[in-house]
């Protein structure tokens, strides 16, 4: 603690004193139950940050007060009924017992949403104007509708503090109703409630005033903002600035919890929950901008991923409190660890935006590399030892599903022996972590490596496992995680074999050296693709990408795509979607690509240098069908114990000589992503 004098310094906002200076901000954590109740679910998510030391949360990012604002795909928090008390409370409660303070951010969307769900509303924004990337249509907010969203707010605010939490913060940020008044950009009237700043501003401050006299003066209200929305006719940071100090003079507020850019189109939003191709704390300066305008504390949360960096910002006084919230989905315990000098067993955020990239596809929020985030009801942060017998455990490849295998086995009590092949360890993350701006995948890999070697995990690097030399181990059970290889040379007509085509491996492993004029096809569009075309731009080449989707990176999230599309049209890379590659064939020097159009079956003809292939994996079996007959229970999982996360049924069966237990996990079984694979091994090996 002594290292980070700043963090463990406590804090009042308002009556409330937060024992660190860390929290984490509201996000759409979309787990809310039907109805928008935070269930158990929701309640051991925020738990274990809780048991890890953290000094507050804000949870349910974008919580609606209004019901014309439709629950949408995010599974907000519903703060429109008395309903939500009780749970809230049991949430409330809960955090409480281990020492964290919690609150929760309430909002009306405006038009930053769509009408095609439950209840069907007509949306509203100051004057009716559309917004990019919700495709929301609204009409232009009535002065009866202004009114009664203000009481909205108030009622809201006073069943939160009925719940018990101990605080509220109400959205000005990304572009919700508050700053869709606030903003020209969206709030062209000429009444009273647009126009000049004092009129746009209008509608927040009597939003504030309404929540303010419903909790009283002691009860903590704050406001989160953006501090420069980064469009030529939004609103400026200057601007912005005039708006905090005007707010802060007002006495209602107990905090500002401050952002950079809009959210309103596409290329905007990923600057909002900045991914790993952004340079770190890229808005701190914007923050502290803010805090020198306005008389109470200043939160700010955006790429602040190490606590180093949050000592550092607090030390030079750019902020008062800093939020990790990304940071602490894939560590809930980083507090504790750093209060008990184990900092170096931290598990980093890389800024992958996986999780946040899931829930702008409707899907629940997830860790890429912490398998057990979200799932706390079934799998566990902290491994516990096992009370059954040791056993001696095999696991063959260290990429991520092998690793997570050898680290939780190991970490249960068992004598884990892994083998790689490679002279290193992390499989097909060291080819990801080759592409431009895409570095910190290897984070990943790093913590796999320092952690498998602190717990003792007998490493055999450089040495290719064989069903000889695996058996001679005497194993009790056999993990094999041998992962695959690419999928280009199974293809017929590519011409992989021949020579006529390479793989994106090749190319990003630079076992193959880039051609002048390439021809990328992409037939997975999730991150490799786009990154190998980025790999070859990068080094001068002139580059088309072409894929049979709608359009180039189609799987890739939402706040990552746009960081790839800024990448291609910087560099010229020509995007073709909508085309599959027929075949390739050489014509003298070169390599013609036939493409065959989706919709019209037309075929185009592409004479390039080189033709590099993404087609994603082909699962390595070899070994397994070497090893499954030999096996107790030959080679298969069972499911049913799996899904219900119970402990295999094979292994109640002896164990003795060569009798051993086969297991398969990732993408030796079949092609799946990195938190899927980690977690087919976590719940394996959890109960080894």
């Amino acid at each position: 603690m002594a290292a980070y004098p700043h963090i463990f310094t406590p804090i009042k906002l308002n009556q409330l004193t937060l024992p660190n200076r860390i929290y984490s901000t509201a996000h759409a954590e979309v787990y809310a139950d039907a109805g928008g109740m935070p269930g158990d679910r929701y309640i051991r998510y925020y738990e274990e940050k809780a048991k890890g030391g953290l000094g507050m949360a804000i949870c349910g990012g974008s919580s609606p007060v209004s019901i014309d604002v439709p629950q949408g795909s995010w599974k907000p928090v519903n703060l429109t009924t008395d309903r939500v008390i009780e749970p809230m409370a049991r949430l409330a409660d809960t955090v409480h017992h281990h020492g964290m303070k919690i609150m929760i951010q309430a909002t009306h969307m405006g038009r930053r949403s769509a009408y095609a769900g439950d209840p069907w509303p007509h949306l509203v924004s100051p004057s009716g104007v559309r917004e990019p990337v919700h495709r929301g249509n609204a009409k232009a907010i009535e002065i009866e509708e202004i009114r009664r969203i203000i009481a909205d707010f108030a009622a809201a605010a006073k069943r939160v503090q009925a719940s018990g939490f101990d605080g509220i913060e109400i959205s000005a940020a990304h572009q919700q109703l508050i700053d869709q008044f606030w903003s020209p950009r969206s709030n062209m009237r000429t009444d009273e409630w647009g126009g000049s700043l004092a009129n746009r501003m209008r509608f927040g401050v009597e939003v504030l005033q309404a929540v303010r006299e419903a909790v009283g003066r002691d009860y903590c209200v704050g406001i989160r903002m953006c501090a420069d929305e980064f469009h030529d006719d939004g609103l400026d940071h200057e601007t912005l600035k005039e708006i905090a100090h005007a707010m802060s003079e007002t006495g209602m507020i107990d905090f500002f919890s401050v952002i950079g850019s809009g959210a309103d189109t596409h290329n905007s939003l990923a600057n909002c929950m900045p991914p790993m191709a952004l340079p770190p704390e890229p808005f701190v300066h914007l923050a502290a901008g803010i805090k020198s305008v306005v008389n109470v504390p200043v939160l700010h949360a955006q790429g602040i991923r190490d606590i180093t960096q949050a000592e550092r910002i607090l030390a030079n006084g750019m902020v008062d409190i800093v939020g990790m919230t990304r940071a602490h989905i894939a560590d809930p315990h980083i507090m504790n660890k750093v209060r008990e000098g184990r900092e170096d067993q931290i598990r980093q955020c890389v800024g992958a935006n996986y999780c946040i990239d899931r829930m702008y596809s409707g899907s629940d929020t997830l860790c890429v590399q912490n398998a057990a985030t979200s799932r706390e009801a079934t799998m566990p942060h902290v491994i516990a030892p096992t009370k059954g017998k040791k056993r001696r455990v095999v696991v063959v490849g260290a990429g991520p599903a092998g690793l997570e295998a050898a680290r939780v086995s190991r970490s249960r009590g068992h004598d884990v022996v892994l083998f790689e092949r490679s002279g290193v360890v992390g499989g097909q993350i060291n080819l990801a972590a080759k592409a431009p701006q895409r570095e910190q995948m290897a984070g990943i890999v790093r913590w796999f490596d320092l952690e498998t070697k602190r717990l003792g995990v007998d490493r055999r690097l450089g040495v290719e496992a064989t069903a000889e030399t695996i058996l001679a181990e005497d194993p009790d059970i056999v993990v094999l995680a041998t992962g695959g290889r690419s999928h280009v040379g199974q293809v017929e007509g590519w011409g992989a074999a021949e020579g006529l085509s390479v793989s994106a491996w090749d190319i990003l492993s630079e076992k193959v050296q880039p051609a002048e004029n390439v021809l990328v096809y992409d037939g997975i569009s999730a991150h490799a693709g786009f990154g190998t075309a980025d790999f070859l731009a990068s080094r001068g080449c002139t580059v088309e990408i072409v894929t049979p989707d709608v359009k180039v990176g189609d799987d890739v999230g939402g706040t990552t795509f746009p960081i790839f599309y800024r990448r291609m049209y910087a560099q010229g890379i020509i995007p073709t979607p909508n085309f599959w590659l027929d075949r390739v064939y050489a014509e003298g020097n070169k390599k013609i690509a036939v493409l065959r159009n989706e919709y019209t079956d037309e075929l185009e003809e592409r004479a390039v240098d080189q033709v590099v292939i993404e087609n994603g994996i082909t699962p390595n079996t070899e070994l397994y069908w070497s090893l499954k007959e030999r096996s107790l229970n030959r080679g298969q999982t069972d499911i049913r114990s799996l899904y219900a996360n119970e402990p295999q049924p094979a292994l109640n069966e002896a164990t003795d000589g060569d009798r051993f237990v086969l297991f398969r996990v990732g993408d030796c079984v079949s092609m799946h992503n990195i938190h899927a694979a980690i977690y087919d091994s976590l719940r394996l090996c959890k109960d080894f």
